[in-house]
């Protein structure tokens, strides 16, 4: 029986399926759905796995990585940017190598649908020197799965799965296996491993370098990686979904000779096979041109290899079957001339959000401060960057405008503001404060708290109740932490409370808190009873 799903949900079921007994994430689009549907699985309730949102992705790799320590297989979930934040486990987990399996499932965002950039994974996964696997259509991300946890324990390496935002965000039917039963703990032999001291480091680094050609002999026999030769003088080597715009150009009965890859490192005999057979070869791929420059790496650089290098195929923004099709000669540009009734429109706050009010309490100070003084982060509050409100100046990444604000009132800015959600809080922006703090920076910092991970859904903000506490703890002078609810009929109140705290020569913090309003009324009330259990 087939199961209509997201590419997403195939993942999320497949892992429970391979025997998972934790998944750690912080939700970032196009991600999220992974670690939410292994929460709302019954199945996964009834099999004790964990699955509760992590502060962010550094903490969630290492607890996965814990997991992985006594034995048991883990999952660690995340967007593209996301792995920057848990880059540092990332690489050095690679040379500690793991005990359990452990799968790094990072969703990437080609042309930046919700993103900063459109970085591709891939080359963490080439940096670390261990395995990638990239699915092709949703029973591939569903099948992948088993095999990633069963290579992961082979090889003894954290594996890195690659999704793509219209692979994990499209649905299909998916037949699923029968489930495996989860590892019992069995805690690794040699713990020293684990201990990366110079001394320990330089023995495993020497191991994870040895394994590489092991690796590449995985991947000229995985059977996701397949060749198929024909009599064609163009060759095609294709990965991850971009492998579904390709045969949907050429159909099944075609006279190409096609390499698909879905597992990495690259299958060099596979490729020089290939490259041997086909006058001209066309890399088609999702992301950056990875396969691309590593073709021109084993050829040297050649006319024969074309692709993004080359100009065949556009170097940012997604690929579509028409962009393929052009590339292959098939297809010719399409008139993509969007009618105004369903044409982008930008996107707003919602109508009654609490980051409105603020926005607007700030904005009367602009003429006081300068229009050039707010620092932004990123969360639903980013649109505050755009009309009709246009507050903030900068947004650059999680946690940066405090850091940014303090580095800005060090060279001289006055009357520097830091607006930062309470999750993006908690997640990377209470390192920057304590820094603010120890050197006592005249920036006022605006927590705009809507108890809730609001832009991915509002999943529960570890921030929840405990902003103040935290805030104290870091140091904040408790006469300027002042809290105050952003609503309309408070504006004038909200004003004075800036202008003033403004003016004094040290760190604010000004903890703005009203709920969402795309939260249910019931999930409201939980809400409160949680902040009142933490208060007590």
């Amino acid at each position: 029986m087939k199961n209509l799903v997201l590419g997403n949900e195939a993942l999320a079921q497949g892992a429970i399926d391979a025997g998972l007994s934790g998944v750690y994430a912080y939700p970032g689009t196009p991600s999220t759905e992974i670690t939410e549907y292994i929460q709302r699985s019954k199945t996964a309730k009834s099999l004790g796995i964990h699955s509760t949102w992590s502060v962010n992705e550094k903490t969630a790799m290492e607890a996965a990585l814990g997991m992985s320590y006594t034995g048991k297989r883990s999952m660690v979930v995340m967007k593209h940017v996301g792995l920057n934040v848990a880059s540092d486990v990332f690489m050095n987990m690679a040379v500690s190598g793991i005990n359990g399996g452990l799968v790094v499932v990072v969703a990437d965002d080609p042309s930046m649908h919700s993103s900063q950039n459109e970085q591709d994974s891939r080359f963490y996964g080439k940096f670390a020197q261990i395995p990638i696997l990239e699915p092709s259509n949703q029973q591939d991300a569903y099948n992948m799965m088993h095999y990633a946890f069963d290579l992961s324990e082979e090889f003894q390496l954290p594996i890195l799965l690659r999704m793509v935002t219209r692979l994990s965000h499209s649905r299909a039917g998916v037949v699923f296996k029968e489930r495996r039963t989860q590892n019992g703990m069995q805690l690794p032999i040699d713990t020293k491993r684990f201990a990366l001291i110079p001394a320990f480091a330089r023995k495993q680094y020497q191991t994870l370098v040895s394994k590489k050609d092991l690796l590449i002999k995985s991947s000229e026999l995985s059977k996701f990686n397949k060749l198929e030769l024909k009599n064609s003088n163009l060759g095609i080597i294709c990965s991850g979904i971009a492998h579904n715009y390709v045969m949907e150009n050429i159909g099944e009965e075609n006279n190409y000779s096609i390499l698909k890859i879905s597992q990495y490192p690259m299958p060099k005999d596979q490729i020089k096979a290939l490259y041997d057979h086909c006058k001209m070869v066309l890399v088609v791929e999702e992301g950056y041109p990875f396969i691309e420059e590593i073709l021109h790496d084993y050829f040297e650089e050649n006319p024969k290899i074309i692709g993004k290098i080359s100009g065949d195929l556009p170097f940012t923004g997604e690929l579509t079957p028409n962009i393929v099709g052009k590339a292959l000669g098939l297809t010719k540009d399409i008139d993509e001339e969007i009618p105004d009734v369903v044409s982008n429109r930008p996107p707003q706050l919602c109508d009654g959000c609490g980051h409105t009010d603020m926005f607007n309490a700030i904005n009367e100070l602009i003429p006081e401060i300068g229009d050039k003084n707010v620092f932004g982060d990123i969360g639903c509050y980013a649109l505050g960057a755009l009309p009709p409100l246009n507050t903030i100046n900068t947004l650059i990444d999680m946690g940066a405008s405090i850091t940014m604000a303090k580095g800005a009132a060090d060279g001289g800015m006055e009357n520097a503001i830091a607006i930062i959600g309470d999750s993006t809080f908690t997640h990377s922006g209470m390192t920057g404060l304590l820094d603010a703090v120890y050197e006592n920076t005249p920036i006022t910092v605006i927590i705009s708290d809507n108890s809730a991970v609001a832009m991915t859904g509002a999943q529960d903000s570890s921030a929840l109740g405990r902003i103040k506490s935290i805030c104290l703890g870091i140091g904040v002078d408790p006469k300027h932490f002042i809290t105050v609810i952003p609503l309309r009929k408070n504006h004038d109140e909200i004003v004075e409370v800036l202008r003033k705290e403004l003016n004094f020569k040290g760190v604010s913090v000004i903890l703005a808190q009203r709920a969402c309003v795309r939260i249910p009324s019931n999930k409201k009330e939980e809400i409160k009873q949680k902040i009142a259990s933490i208060k007590n």
